[in-house]
């Protein structure tokens, strides 16, 4: 087959399959993770400048330069592997470096980022991230010790992953060096393909919920203004039967009307985004296929308690949003309905005017048609009068037996014309069957 048989973007659609490898990690090794975000429009963000930001790390650090029409990279900077991401509201960067740090979780180990480029990035920094990957200890209580003194204790959660391959800790805290902290103990026997699996299914889960997150300071914002819409929209219903006037009522409820759909607007994005988001998080989770580790808090139960109460909340306030929105649309109908009956009998009281006009009219067309039969009746008695004066001489009649004689004729000719004219009439605007 030849290249016209192939649709245009087959390969390329092909190619984004492979183009965001897992990286492959052997144990021990250490990954540096940050995520920025525009504040503000960043589905719409010039993208160019996210490329120039990463040009600028990997010219740093001596590194080969991305090519700007692509939306990933991987690269050797120095001893680090760099895996960089562009995405639809923000950009990602992945460093791994084998080995540990000598303390444990050093910010050092950040050091790959330096902090004047973190400020010159386009976006502000959504997620931060250390993750230490070490060899699994022989003895669990040694691992036990070893997250108690990384971790706080209310909120550590400690799973076995992939069939117990590996266990993973952490505590979803951000330290006084704005990372969060994650240990990754891998047995001795796992490979580095799942090694670096588990890696990059942590860093999104903690990427996805940051950036679900961002949905819950939105939803309050659009409660405290529900809450001022609310009343008013109360008050406009209770007063379309208190007597107001319908374009009164009208003049509010498009007022409010215009406020909710401009809220919904606004927050649609955020909103279907962050249960777009939300999905993810709860998908990763699910791809590790936790266990219980020596009876300590799971990612599922964690999730539970601390972050789904946040999605309900934006769930809730995206539903109360469009509950109103439907109620302003009910109060319209209902309006319109009010209306529509103070039309019809407006309708009807004209109708009846116009009856009693049209009856009216009828009662004087008929007078004016007596009066009319009088007055042609009275002028052609005159005419025939004056016309039949000669043979009145010559018969010697006297003029008023002839006027007396030509009156009743003249009367019964005329009315029975003026009949003849109005049936003619009627009958051509009565439409034929």
């Amino acid at each position: 087959m030849g290249p016209a048989t192939e649709h245009p973007l087959r390969y390329e659609l092909a190619s984004e399959l492979h183009a965001r490898p897992s990286p492959r990690l052997t144990a021990p090794a250490t990954c540096a993770f940050v995520a920025f975000k525009e504040p503000r429009n960043a589905a719409n963000r010039d993208r160019g400048q996210d490329v120039a930001h990463l040009s600028q790390l990997t010219t740093r650090h001596g590194g080969p330069r991305p090519d700007p029409e692509d939306s990933h990279y991987q690269g050797k900077l120095g001893r680090h592997d760099l895996k960089w991401e562009s995405h639809t509201e923000f950009v990602t960067y992945m460093a791994t470096v084998p080995g540990l740090p000598i303390r444990p979780f050093d910010p050092s180990a950040g050091a790959i980022f330096p902090e004047d480029w973190q400020r010159q990035a386009p976006g502000k920094r959504i997620a931060a991230v250390l993750v230490q990957i070490d060899f699994l200890p022989d003895d669990p209580a040694e691992a036990l010790e070893r997250m108690g003194n990384w971790f706080a204790r209310d909120s550590l959660t400690s799973v076995w992953v992939l069939d117990e391959s590996a266990m993973i800790a952490g505590d979803f805290r951000i330290d006084s060096d704005g990372w969060m902290r994650f240990a990754l103990f891998v047995r001795p026997d796992v490979g580095a393909g799942r090694i670096g699996r588990i890696l990059h299914r942590l860093v999104e889960l903690e990427t996805y919920r940051a950036m679900s997150m961002l949905g819950l300071g939105r939803a309050r914002g659009l409660s405290r203004r529900l809450n001022e819409l609310e009343p008013r929209l109360t008050a406009i219903v209770e007063g379309m039967t208190d007597g107001r006037e319908p374009d009164e009522v009208l003049h509010d409820l498009l007022a409010v009307s215009a406020e909710l759909e401009a809220q919904a607007v606004q927050h649609s994005f955020r909103f279907g985004a962050t249960a777009a988001y939300e999905a993810i998080v709860m998908d990763r989770i699910q791809a590790l296929r936790e266990s219980r580790f020596h009876g300590r808090q799971m990612l599922t139960e964690f999730m539970r308690r601390r972050y789904q109460p946040a999605m309900r909340t934006v769930k809730s306030a995206e539903a109360r949003l469009n509950q109103m929105i439907d109620r302003t649309e009910r109060a319209g109908e209902l309006l319109r309905t009010r209306v529509d009956v103070q039309r019809s009998a407006q309708n009807q009281d004209l109708l009846s005017r116009m009856d009693r006009r049209a009856d009216l009219q009828l009662r004087l067309q008929h007078t004016v048609e007596g009066l009319s039969v009088v007055a042609i009746s009275y002028y052609a008695v005159g005419l025939l009068s004056y016309a039949l004066a000669p043979v009145a001489s010559a018969l010697v009649l006297d003029k008023a037996i002839l006027v007396a004689a030509l009156t009743p004729i003249a009367v019964l000719v005329v009315w029975w014309g003026m009949r003849r004219v109005r049936r003619s009439l009627h009958d051509g605007d009565t439409p034929h069957s």
